[in-house]
């Protein structure tokens, strides 16, 4: 795959770029072109979530740096906000169970020893096993939605970098012939 073109910024930073000044005009109108120039806006459920809401500043903060704080972006980065405080969320509830499984193991192993009949031992051992169990699946659902939410905000990221590549591609690299300096078609006596 090949490299994607420099952004127009990039290239009158460096100064160094074969390009023309037609071109780079383009370039720079057509990267113009694509941007609403309308800032990110933060919804409602995006800011009543503490999480969301401090993920959101972050992000419109590395947008704003590289000038990409466009409100086309305004829905996904918003529902990417969520989905991360949603994942946050989902990582305390699987911890909190797997400490309420380790506090039900202590106290199993306190009371069995103060049980003195085994059969009322084996039966409270199966009831404890039983629970454990149902409790260790519940943990694994858990995880699974944990691991659904990080897959979807995978594919977010992937897609909003690949969205500003394409945009970034789809900019034509060279002039159009009609741009053309007068002064040459003169001289060719056109």
């Amino acid at each position: 795959m090949p490299t994607p073109p420099k952004p127009f910024k990039v290239l009158e930073a460096e100064r160094k770029s074969h390009r023309t000044k037609a071109e780079l005009k383009l370039r720079e109108n057509g990267e113009k072109s694509l941007m609403t120039e309308t800032k990110i806006k933060e919804r409602k459920e995006t800011k009543k979530n503490k999480i969301a809401h401090k993920e959101y500043k972050r992000i419109v903060k590395l947008l704003e740096n590289i000038d990409k704080n466009d409100a086309i972006y305004e829905a996904v980065i918003n529902r990417y906000c969520l989905l991360q405080a949603e994942c946050v969320d989902l990582e305390e509830k699987r911890e909190e169970i797997y400490k309420l499984i380790f506090e039900l193991e202590e106290e199993s192993n306190k009371i069995t020893k103060d049980m003195d009949n085994d059969n009322d031992v084996l039966t409270y051992k199966l009831e404890y096993a039983k629970e454990i169990a149902k409790m260790i699946n519940s943990m694994l659902s858990v995880d699974r939605e944990i691991s659904n939410k990080r897959k979807m905000l995978l594919e977010i990221e992937k897609e909003n970098v690949m969205t500003i590549a394409s945009a970034l591609r789809s900019i034509p690299k060279k002039a159009d012939k009609d741009t053309e300096d007068p002064l040459l078609k003169v001289l060719r006596g056109e």
